[in-house]
């Protein structure tokens, strides 16, 4: 068990790390060579003022008129994703493990908060599950990987709080966290959840077109 352990820990994290950073970066980088090469005129109309106002608003709640026609929706996709962020960001045991390796460490939420926010995260997966079954044109469009993708969310967070918890067989839960985290880790730039990082530049493609060309609003 040790020796698993310290596989999860050490070359394995690692190489999450890695397969993440590069390949987010490869993503990135091949999504602005192509665009230079099929639609170079995105580069002619980009506006920093209104690519900035189109990210404010679809990052504020109810910034945008979708939203506002779905609150529930709204509301639980906000919460789903600060908590998913803020959770692995600034729970105490992963810092203590980045103080240890690189010497560095920053503010950390309290126990009760991380469980309390890795609980709207697992519950926020079971209302996005149901919505994909029950609301017909969202199952329409969901594939087996969304389902999967759902998954692969929720086993770090279920298993972190299984261990947390210190509930039996707390000790598989705790190698089952690390596998499952590194393995959400290195699929991000693969699956859809790359969104998070290609979401600005969806943002400024919308933003600058409908701001500086057709003199709209994209919300």
């Amino acid at each position: 068990m040790y020796d698993i352990y310290a596989l999860a820990r050490g070359p394995l994290a690692w190489g999450a790390f890695i397969v993440f950073f590069g390949g987010i970066i490869y993503r990135l980088a091949a999504i602005l060579l192509e665009a230079r090469k099929k639609d170079h005129v995105v580069y002619a109309y980009f506006s920093p003022y209104y690519a900035m106002r189109s990210m404010l608003h679809w990052i504020v709640p109810f910034g945008s008129r979708s939203m506002r026609q779905q609150p529930i929706l709204t509301t639980v996709t906000f919460a789903f994703h600060i908590c998913l962020i803020g959770v692995p960001l600034f729970l105490f045991a992963h810092i203590i493990l980045f103080k240890e390796s690189f010497d560095i460490s920053w503010w950390t939420l309290s126990g009760m908060a991380a469980q309390v926010m890795t609980v709207i995260v697992l519950l926020s997966c079971v209302y996005f599950f149901v919505r994909r079954i029950v609301q017909p044109d969202v199952r329409y469009l969901s594939s087996t990987a969304d389902y999967l993708i759902l998954l692969l969310v929720v086993l770090p967070f279920a298993t972190g709080f299984w261990a947390a918890r210190g509930w039996a067989g707390f000790e598989i839960a705790t190698l089952l966290h690390m596998l499952s985290g590194e393995l959400l880790l290195a699929l991000i730039p693969f699956t859809k959840l790359s969104h998070m990082f290609f979401f600005p530049l969806t943002r400024i493609y919308a933003g600058s077109e409908f701001g500086a060309v057709r003199n709209a609003k994209d919300w």
